[in-house]
Parts: C-alpha cells; sequence; structure tokens
C-alpha cells in the first residue's frame, strides 16, 4: 500500500520556529516580506518501509501530477516479485472487489483486470477521478482508495508531509519558490536515507491502545511510530545502585 498527496502551498514568507536565544533577546522574523511565488511537494509515501518518494513543484495540475505518480508507480512495480500466471478471472475479480465493499459510490471496475499488485491512497479530488488516469491504474494492477471528503487524515500521506515541511522550514524565510523546493527535496531526501515505518493508529478508542503499546502519534493523520525508551544515563544508574544507600 502506498499513500499519495500534495503538500502546500508554501509561500516565501518567514516560518515560525524555536531558536536558541539569549534570555530577554529573543529572534524575531521580519514582519514584512515579498510575493515571489510558491510551491508544492508531491509525495508518494511507503507506510509499510517509511520510503518516501517526492518531487517540488510550482504548478499542480493534473498534466503535473500524473505523469510524475506513473513514473514512479511504474519503478515501483518492477521491483515487486511477478504477478502469478495461473489464476483465472473469477479469482483475480474476488482480490479486486473486497476494496470497494461497502462504498457509497465505488468505481466501475473494468471486465478484464489484471492481477492487483498495489493498493494506491489518495484524497478525494476531482483531479484524481479524470478517467485517463483511473484507467491507467487499472491497467497497471492498482486499485485506488479515496478518503472520504473532510477526511484527509485517512491518509498516513499528510503525516510524512508534515514532518518534512518542519524539518525543511521551520525558523526559516525563503525568498524564492525554488528555494522551498530545494530545501524540501533536501529533507525528503535525508528522511528517505533512515526512514521510519508507519502504522496505523486511528483514534478514540485506539488511543488507549496505542499508550499500552508505548507509540507515538504522528501529526495529520493516524499514522504513529512505537517509542524508542532512553538508555539509562550514568547518572540514572548511580541513582539506582547500592551506592546511595552506602
Amino acid at each position: 500500500m502506498w499513500c499519495s498527496d500534495q503538500a502546500g502551498p508554501f509561500q516565501t514568507v518567514p516560518y515560525l520556529g524555536t531558536q536558541w536565544q539569549p534570555e530577554g533577546q529573543p529572534r524575531r522574523q521580519p514582519h514584512e516580506y515579498i510575493r515571489n511565488g510558491t510551491a508544492k511537494l508531491l509525495t508518494l509515501f511507503h507506510p509499510a518501509t517509511g520510503h518516501l518518494r517526492a518531487k517540488g513543484i510550482t504548478s499542480c495540475t493534473n498534466q503535473v501530477l500524473h505523469p510524475w505518480l506513473q513514473q514512479e508507480l511504474s519503478a515501483l512495480l518492477t521491483q515487486l516479485p511477478p504477478p502469478p500466471s495461473d489464476l483465472d478471472p473469477d479469482q483475480i475479480r474476488q482480490a479486486w472487489q473486497p476494496w470497494y465493499e461497502g462504498l457509497s459510490s465505488p468505481p466501475e471496475l473494468p471486465e478484464q483486470l489484471p492481477v492487483l499488485r498495489a493498493i494506491l491512497v489518495l484524497d478525494n479530488l476531482a483531479g484524481h477521478k479524470t478517467a485517463t488516469w483511473v484507467h491507467w491504474c487499472f491497467q497497471q494492477g492498482i486499485a485506488l482508495l479515496y478518503t472520504p471528503l473532510g477526511a484527509s487524515w485517512l491518509n498516513m500521506a499528510e503525516s510524512i508531509q508534515r514532518i518534512i515541511q518542519d524539518r525543511a522550514l521551520r525558523g526559516h524565510h525563503p525568498s524564492s519558490s525554488e528555494e522551498i523546493i530545494a530545501w524540501l527535496e533536501a529533507a525528503a531526501r535525508g528522511w528517505d536515507q533512515d526512514p521510519t515505518p508507519f502504522v496505523w493508529g486511528g483514534k478514540r478508542a485506539a488511543r488507549r491502545q496505542r499508550a499500552r503499546q508505548r507509540q507515538q502519534a504522528l501529526a495529520g493523520s493516524g499514522a504513529c511510530v512505537a517509542r524508542i525508551r532512553r538508555a539509562p544515563s550514568i547518572l540514572d544508574r548511580w541513582r539506582n545502585s547500592d551506592i546511595i544507600g552506602k
């Protein structure tokens, strides 16, 4: 399963951030800025491994988004094991149908379906439902799942985008859209060098389960990561030793 989303637009404005400054002398960002274009970030995220594919852009039309997704998804499919060739059409359709059961307006699956190879989670936007894009995904064996209206938090790409945005822009004042793109893509490359897998944490009742399992929720969606317990320091070991009693 992969998640796709578009972050932004990001403007050439000062971004808030924490800084180490002398007491009583906080760092002040200028209140004036020049509108010098905006930038967006295309993301394709694999929660099971934490790997991220991202590209900075200045315009997010279908003519920009769809070719990029097709290129990245085609490369990902080549890395998967080859699909089995001994399945009959009924078995193939049975693998597709459970993903669309219970939906109020499920997409119409074509008569000839390929083997299901991947799931792609997208926002419920009109541009994600164009006939050419949907037909191409079905031909490649990619099932499309759209998040309901007002429920973009169901897309775990929301979490990784907030992390990348925070790492790239917090405390900085970019002066051009090209600078924003460079910072966002650099932060995405840094993340992908040591990715963190995400697991679905959900909301409400799942909060207690996350607390029991020592999981940390991530901003923007139901994704979470397991908390890593800090190794005891020398002071902690000294406090827990018998030296204090002696």
